[in-house]
């Protein structure tokens, strides 16, 4: 498993918009936020399955990224841990 890199997440585009769209993390370089100076949000890539580390508190968590639902997922996990609320 390595870290996506920008030509890996070309095929992701609705999936960052909504990721940009939460408030309080930045978009630093394509797929890599922070928040207050710190990562928050990050993808790697595992063959052709995408997997995004989000912190929440003071630990990663690593979530799939490849279905619709997983995506709805992971866009309501980010916005509770950007809000500061416990993810399960």
């Amino acid at each position: 498993m390595r870290h996506a890199r920008a030509d890996d997440l070309v095929a992701h585009e609705d999936l960052l918009a909504s990721l940009r769209a939460i408030r309080g993390p930045r978009e630093r370089t394509v797929g890599s936020f922070y928040r207050r100076g710190s990562g928050f949000l990050h993808f790697h890539v595992d063959g052709d399955r995408l997997f995004a580390d989000l912190k929440v508190r003071d630990e990663w968590q690593r979530l799939p990224a490849n279905t619709a639902a997983e995506r709805r997922r992971l866009v309501a996990a980010a916005e509770r841990a950007a809000a500061g609320a416990v993810v399960d």
